[in-house]
């Protein structure tokens, strides 16, 4: 059964080394035979949640706010996988990323519940200078005990400065593999 698969990618840079993790995860995806619908959220137009509770999960843009969240939200809500990717920024993800999942929230509203359950599950990507990722996969476990989505794993490549850094790193073979998994 083929599945489809949602990356959001927090990181700024399109040839970073979080871009490389999405990236090997998704040739493992394709391989296996799914589909991967990425988004690279740092060239998008996405505002921050108002807090308004305006949304209305069964309109065609769920959130009362018209920007590039319209492009989001029908592919969260077809898929079956979400994954996480975001460089470590400051002990968790990154902005964008936080962004984009504040503004699901409006898949919660209204109508009726499209992202809680549902059978979905997620995966988390990150790549950074350092290796003090506890406080991100602590957010990224209670997400989704919140979502009741399964946990699929993640990759965690620390020790990457500089663009081009995973190169050759395991870490690389690691998301392709769990890609693959699916």
């Amino acid at each position: 059964m083929c599945k489809k698969i949602v990356i959001l990618n927090g990181s700024p840079r399109p040839k970073g080394n979080t871009s490389a993790l999405a990236k090997a995860f998704k040739e493992g995806v394709e391989s296996a035979g799914h589909t991967v619908t990425e988004f690279f959220l740092g060239a998008m137009d996405i505002h921050g949640c108002k807090g308004c509770f305006g949304g209305h999960s069964s309109r065609d843009c769920p959130c009362v706010q018209q920007d590039d969240m319209m492009q989001i939200y029908p592919a969260v809500k077809a898929c079956d996988v979400v994954v996480l990717a975001s460089p470590l920024y400051y002990w968790t993800i990154s902005g964008p990323l936080k962004t984009a999942l504040d503004r699901l929230f409006a898949l919660e509203e209204g109508d009726g519940n499209l992202l809680r359950g549902n059978g979905k599950s997620a995966a988390l990507l990150m790549a950074a200078e350092g290796h003090g990722f506890g406080d991100a996969v602590a957010y990224y476990d209670h997400l989704l005990e919140h979502l009741r989505w399964k946990n699929l794993g993640h990759v965690l490549a620390g020790g990457n400065m500089d663009a081009g850094d995973i190169q050759g790193k395991v870490e690389l073979q690691q998301a392709y593999d769990l890609g693959k998994s699916l």
